[in-house]
């Protein structure tokens, strides 16, 4: 008697609960309601199986009790029971199945007429790239993967040329305008994620992967990566903008394309610019930081990750977990940018993989190092 009750305790306690409880999707700011109603389809009908299931289970405990004098029959099979439980059973999972079908077979069928934007993944950073005036997206190879190309463009395509590369966590999008996204990977599994949009798809390696939506709603949205993809995947964050086409249109036009990089990368360092000096080494090392994945972990604004903070760290004074201590200068960071498990800096755990690296992208990276400022000596700033 007693489990009987417990049963529709559970039952009465978890549809109290789902009508009460706090914990609702985010307002949808896309066209794609469809999806919320695949998953009000969804909960209903696994909701009426949770209830009859728990209900009936708890009838059987208690018209079925053990009482004196009484036995229960004996029944191996019941054909007519069985037909029951699997036409019932057949009929819920094709309800389930058939709302999703449909609409996932409309979520990777974009319209013609489409906007195209590329989504690049990378431990644990976002980029972006647009079609330039030809509307046309280049071809890209991870052999392309450089300092001054961290997308893999292929130099020699010329429908890649005035690709609008947008290499940081914010990106924007025109409103009430459909986007058809490509999404692919540099490295592992990732996954594209704006839960207002309700819209979300896998970045598989050596695959280009695919969705639309029409963004309904301006306004500022997070970019979450849905697939553990590393110790830094809680920090694979970034943002939409989505706002008027004009606001679109005027934001788009100060980006940089994709031959601005190159001829930027090519251009000599200006006159009396030292190895560890001059915008253009800091432009480098910039790309450098994207292209590597340095990004992910290190932070430019002081703010914590799976690494230190890179905003005042040249010039502290760091102690490692040994209890020793070093001043922050371009032999320190040579040291640990090279050989970072050689030492642990203490209050950082050691999870940054040996880069190759020349000497020249060394010297890149602690010209963009230093440039985001010097700190005192104290705690913790670098680490690995």
């Amino acid at each position: 008697m007693a489990i009987a009750i417990a049963l529709v305790i559970i039952v009465v306690a978890s549809v109290l609960f789902h009508f009460v409880s706090p914990w609702w999707a985010t307002p949808l700011a896309s066209n794609w309601k469809q999806m919320d109603d695949t998953l009000t389809i969804t909960l209903v009908i696994t909701g009426l199986f949770f209830v009859v299931i728990n209900l009936l289970v708890g009838y059987i405990v208690w018209r079925f009790r053990h009482r004196e004098g009484h036995r229960a029959a004996y029944e191996p099979e019941s054909p007519k029971l069985e037909l029951w439980l699997v036409g019932l059973t057949a009929v819920g999972i094709m309800a389930l199945l058939a709302p999703g079908l449909i609409v996932y077979a409309d979520y990777v069928r974009p319209p013609r007429e489409a906007m195209i934007v590329e989504v690049v993944g990378q431990q644990w950073q976002w980029a972006f790239r647009f079609p330039g005036k030809s509307g046309q997206l280049g071809t890209s190879d991870p052999r392309f993967v450089s300092g001054a190309n961290p997308l893999g463009l292929n130099p020699d395509d010329p429908n890649g040329q005035d690709n609008v590369l947008v290499l940081g966590p914010e990106v924007h999008l025109p409103l009430n305008r459909p986007i058809k996204v490509l999404l692919r990977s540099k490295d592992v599994l990732h996954d594209f994620y704006v839960p207002p949009f309700r819209a979300r798809m896998n970045m598989v390696p050596g695959m280009v992967t695919s969705f639309w939506f029409t963004p309904t709603k301006a306004g500022r949205f997070d970019i979450l990566c849905a697939q553990l993809c590393g110790v830094g995947h809680y920090n694979m964050r970034g943002h939409v903008v989505v706002e008027d086409q004009a606001a679109f249109d005027a934001w788009l036009s100060k980006q940089q394309t994709f031959a601005m990089t190159q001829v930027k990368a090519a251009m000599p360092a200006a006159p009396g610019a030292g190895p560890a000096g001059g915008a253009d080494l800091v432009a480098q090392g910039r790309a450098l930081a994207q292209s590597k994945g340095c990004a992910g972990c290190h932070s430019v604004d002081g703010s914590p990750g799976v690494g230190p903070t890179w905003k005042g760290l040249y010039g502290s004074t760091q102690t490692f977990s040994d209890g020793s201590s070093a001043n922050v200068d371009d032999a320190f960071l040579k040291e640990e940018i090279e050989e970072p498990q050689a030492r642990i800096v203490k209050g950082f755990g050691p999870v940054m993989p040996k880069l190759p690296v020349t000497d020249a992208d060394v010297v890149a990276l602690s010209a963009y190092i230093r440039s985001l400022g010097t700190g005192a000596a104290g705690g913790p700033q670098a680490g690995k």
